[in-house]
């Protein structure tokens, strides 16, 4: 608000009346306008020694209000919205010198600007100004290799931008494992999206912890087994190098004996003790340790203790390892009232422990809607104890017992629960360990209960019949699971459900990007009045090039944004997309490879576009080697 104030007041010492602040919408947008004042993909000749009062006449409608942006004058310091405002005079508006401005006609005719430069104020004057633009795109598509090989032998040039390169240029799909390796001394933020073993490699072996870590630490970290290993083995820190192991096991890696001899050796042994993959071996010398943590950290392998260790534990001379043996104790033994009244803190024994049926059969009963609330998920939890609380007056309460694994289908229907279909569901563990169970899958595929069929929708793999019947289940969440996660959905349901889903961060562009997604036939839907069906034509092998630049033109943002990512869009309309009134399409054709060299080098050299520019495929090799040296010494000189 601020920022907008600042504007405000800077307009009325310019002599201009403020009408009202206007998003682009369809408009032709201040970005495109900043650029083509800098001179990127601008027509040729517009540069002008001054602004006269004949250019802002033509520049004012008949009320004399045009649209302007002011550099640095934007809440968040974009400058990407446009200010309306009047001119009552008939002089020179006060807006010449610093910070620089781009002001637009009100019909998209004219635009004016003046913006700072290593030379002085850079001034443009542009009338005609659609027209003109695309006499310059197609200009600028007419490049000539020699015309290309002149402008990346310039590059990178005077007006450089070293750190948003440095932030870029490890996503450009160009980059080579060596340039990579060496980014990875400079910046190692591309390592969150990075799948290239070599550079996984280098990455985990690297002398710095914040490199060594990234990798690891990741949303969907794609590090192999022996990746994990050499990562915890690589790390000096103690603690960080169990939480690393932790991090293994977490996502399925493999870890040998003697890495874990390592860690129990180290002085993050109890936290070691923790591992749930520890081999069976090291459990007597834990269970008869020193430290009380790791003794306490045995029982939860209670299963694997000999009776004698188990017996040892349940007598210990630390108060908190003979209560973590007690609890582990009666997992399988029935816990007595007068054990249960000992405990200081009973809900563990309530979500996890066999009780006495007496007992059980009071606290079913409880006055306290808390003990109930924790003994409905209890594994251990008798049948009529199951059937008490699936009464129970708590909503919350039923809805817990109707989640039960060891009800029948015909028991979970009966149960009156309430389930919100438009909250986050999360798959149910005991669904997931069924995953490979073809029968337990076609028997909670029936479910009445949402969230059991979708945690069946999760798995990657499911017979037939459950695929077809899932693929018409009413919910469409449950189709929508089955898209993203089942290998075997059909073709026919991933179309139907990219009519209304795009992708989610876990689960990126499915169902588009399905195996089992239609690829022919779609052209179809070229003309379809759906811009997202219409988005689909070009993923058609039978689409051409014609059909990239009608889709370049559609009304919708979205469909242009499919055309801007294309790789057989023309130059000129590469070009002509940069000028797009939606930020994502202009953000999407900077990365397109059919963008002309002069161009794209423009874009790598102006401040606002150098990060995206930098990740576009068409750099050659060469050039983003030069390139990272800019940027390696540049952060070097921040150091």
């Amino acid at each position: 608000m601020q920022r907008q104030e600042e504007l405000h007041e800077l307009l009325a010492r310019a002599g201009l009346t403020v009408v009202e602040d206007v998003r682009p919408g369809s408009l032709f947008p201040p970005e495109a306008g900043w650029r083509i004042a800098r001179g990127i993909a601008a027509p040729d000749g517009v540069a002008r020694e001054a602004l006269d009062a004949a250019w802002w006449r033509r520049l004012c409608d008949v009320d004399g209000e045009f649209l302007v942006a002011v550099l640095r004058h934007r809440i968040g310091g974009n400058d990407s919205w446009w200010t309306r405002v009047r001119h009552a005079g008939s002089g020179v508006p006060e807006l010449t010198g610093d910070p620089g401005f781009v002001a637009l006609s009100l019909d998209g005719q004219v635009l004016l600007a003046e913006v700072p430069g290593a030379d002085g104020p850079r001034v443009t004057a542009l009338d005609q100004l659609p027209e003109r633009l695309e006499e310059a795109a197609a200009a600028a598509g007419l490049e000539t290799e020699v015309e290309r090989a002149e402008v990346w032998a310039a590059v990178p040039g005077p007006r450089a931008w070293p750190l948003h390169w440095a932030e870029g240029i490890g996503s450009n799909p160009a980059a080579t494992d060596e340039l990579l390796i060496r980014l990875l001394d400079v910046e190692e933020g591309f390592l969150h999206g990075c799948d290239r073993p070599a550079v996984l490699d280098a990455a985990v072996a690297h002398p710095d912890p914040r490199v060594r870590s990234t990798p690891a630490d990741t949303f969907r970290p794609k590090l192999t087994s022996d990746q994990w290993v050499d990562l915890v083995r690589a790390e000096p820190s103690p603690n960080r190098r169990v939480l690393w192991a932790e991090h293994a096991c977490i996502w399925g890696a493999e870890l040998p004996e003697d890495l874990y001899d390592d860690l129990l050796a180290s002085p993050s042994r109890a936290r070691a003790a923790e591992l749930p993959e520890l081999p069976a071996q090291h459990l007597p010398g834990l269970a008869a340790d020193a430290d009380p943590r790791v003794r306490a950290a045995a029982c939860v392998r209670w299963g694997d203790l000999a009776a004698p260790l188990r017996e040892r534990l349940l007598a210990d001379t630390d108060y908190a390892v003979r209560t973590a043996a007690l609890l582990a104790h009666h997992t399988g033994v029935p816990m007595p009232r007068e054990v249960f009244a000992a405990l200081p803190d009973p809900r563990r024994a309530l979500e996890g422990c066999r009780l006495a049926p007496e007992l059980e059969a009071e606290l079913v009963r409880d006055g306290d809607a808390e003990v109930r609330r924790a003994l409905a998920a209890n594994p251990g939890l008798g049948a009529h104890s199951v059937a008490v609380l699936a009464e129970d007056p708590q909503d919350d309460i039923r809805s817990a017992v109707a989640l039960r694994p060891d009800l029948t289908e015909e028991q979970r229907a009966a149960v009156r629960h309430d389930f919100d279909p438009m909250s986050m569901s999360h798959t149910l563990p005991w669904v997931e360990d069924l995953h490979g169970d073809a029968d337990a899958m076609r028997r909670l595929a029936a479910s009445s209960h949402p969230l059991v069929r979708r945690s069946v929708a999760r798995a990657r793999h499911l017979p037939p019949d459950v695929v077809a019947r899932l693929a018409r289940d009413e919910d469409r969440v449950v189709r929508l699971f089955l898209a993203e996660s089942c290998e075997d959905a059909p073709a026919d349901m991933l179309l139907e459900v990219w009519r209304w889903w795009d992708g989610s961060f876990s689960y990126p562009d499915r169902p588009r990007s399905h195996p089992n997604f239609p690829r022919t036939g779609l052209l179809r839907y070229i003309a379809d009045r759906s811009g997202r069906m219409r988005r689909l034509a070009l993923d058609d092998p039978e689409s051409t090039p014609v059909d990239v630049a009608r889709l370049a033109r559609d009304p919708e943002a979205e469909v242009r944004r499919r055309a801007a990512e294309d790789p057989r869009l023309s130059p000129a309309d590469a070009v002509r997309l940069l000028n797009d009134p939606e930020v994502h399409v202009r953000g999407t054709v900077v990365r397109n490879p059919r963008l002309p060299a002069r161009v794209l080098a423009g874009l790598l050299h102006d401040r606002d576009t150098a990060c995206a520019a930098v990740t576009n495929p068409a750099i050659p090799v060469p050039v983003l080697h030069r390139i990272l040296t800019a940027a390696t010494a540049a952060v070097a000189a921040l150091r």
